[in-house]
């Protein structure tokens, strides 16, 4: 017998959660395939996607790995939502990526890469924070290491070996600014044949976070994707987005290519913030490494920039771009349709 917790993302507004549901499958022995995970239906009035009177959704299964936090023959299975007849749910961001990708996808062969910063809280405070008033000033908790700087890593690399034994695409992680907050890399890793596009990166980066919700319950804390966890002298969380086209990764239109992108961005300020996330306001305020949401500016190794060049990209001539406006709680299928759609739409 195996077990497969089939995942979604409910219709919740602002934010999008993540819902899921198990089911047992008698398969043959080995590794099944997508093909061997039926659709499934569930209560939409239940998750603010349907009503009661005409209450059932579709879970229609698009990616599929192993659950590595069970000993038995246990998967998580990814699903897009769909009406009743088929078609795409109105809250199926996916979808609109999947078409982007489709109109845009193979010319141009965009990658994507996220660095999903999270905070983990106890109780009403970040984990490690004193029970009552304030850690010390922010400066040696980045990247820190010691009980006196860092609270929180058995949780961490616990959910690090579960992504990699899971087989996604996980680059690193490390210790944020504010105490208690923690950052995971999904993206390109330059391992042959790894697939980088938009979509399946967005793929790992909301199962990576299932991961992180079902990993915390055990420990007892919340993860909180808020922009803003703690208001004050603190850094705030964002999903900053690596993005590039075949076009940035060659020397022969490298910089040309992201010049032009930023352009594109530019032109587009508004819609992207619109899309960014809850509570961005809060966030890109012009202080901690953020450039105002009300401006746009872009320039190399400025991270109080909207768009940053790596010094490592000028130097070359080629490479990738960083979008630092994303927020923590932003979805990665809308982050990656308004990069795709901004840039290659527009080239």
């Amino acid at each position: 017998m195996h077990l497969a917790d089939y995942v979604w993302l409910d219709g919740a507004t602002p934010t999008q959660e993540l819902r899921y549901k198990t089911r047992i499958f008698d398969f043959e022995s080995g590794t099944p395939s997508l093909d061997h995970f039926s659709e499934w239906s569930f209560d939409g009035s239940s998750t603010n996607q349907a009503t009661g009177d005409n209450s059932d959704c579709i879970l229609q299964p698009v990616f599929f790995c192993k659950n590595p936090l069970h000993k038995q023959n246990r998967w998580v299975v990814l699903c897009e939502v769909l009406n009743s007849d088929g078609t795409p749910h109105q809250s199926n961001q996916r979808a609109l990526l999947r078409k982007s990708m489709k109109d845009f996808g193979a010319k141009h062969e965009p990658y994507v890469g996220f660095e999903q910063e999270y905070t983990l809280f106890y109780k009403d405070s970040p984990l490690g924070w004193p029970e009552n008033g304030y850690p010390a000033p922010q400066g040696p908790f980045y990247c820190g290491v010691g009980a006196s700087v860092v609270s929180g890593r058995d949780l961490v690399e616990e959910h690090t070996a579960c992504c990699i034994e899971a087989g996604l695409n996980i680059y690193g992680t490390n210790a944020e600014v504010m105490l208690g907050q923690w950052e995971f890399q999904i993206g390109p890793r330059g391992v042959s044949d790894e697939k980088c596009d938009p979509l399946t990166m967005s793929d790992h980066s909301w199962i990576a976070r299932f991961f992180l919700h079902a990993i915390s319950e055990k420990h007892g804390v919340k993860v909180s994707f808020s922009n803003k966890p703690m208001f004050g002298d603190w850094n705030g969380a964002g999903m900053h987005t690596n993005f590039s086209t075949k076009e940035m990764r060659t020397q022969e239109k490298g910089l040309a290519a992201i010049n032009e992108a930023v352009k594109h961005l530019e032109n587009n300020h508004r819609k992207h913030i619109e899309g960014y996330g809850y509570g961005l306001s809060d966030r890109l305020t012009g202080l901690h490494e953020t450039c105002s949401i009300n401006d746009f500016k872009s320039g190399v190794s400025d991270r109080g920039a909207s768009i940053r060049i790596p010094l490592s990209t000028s130097k070359k001539g080629f490479g990738y771009l960083e979008d630092r406006r994303p927020g923590a709680n932003s979805d990665p299928y809308v982050v990656s349709n308004l990069l795709v759609s901004s840039i290659c739409a527009g080239s």
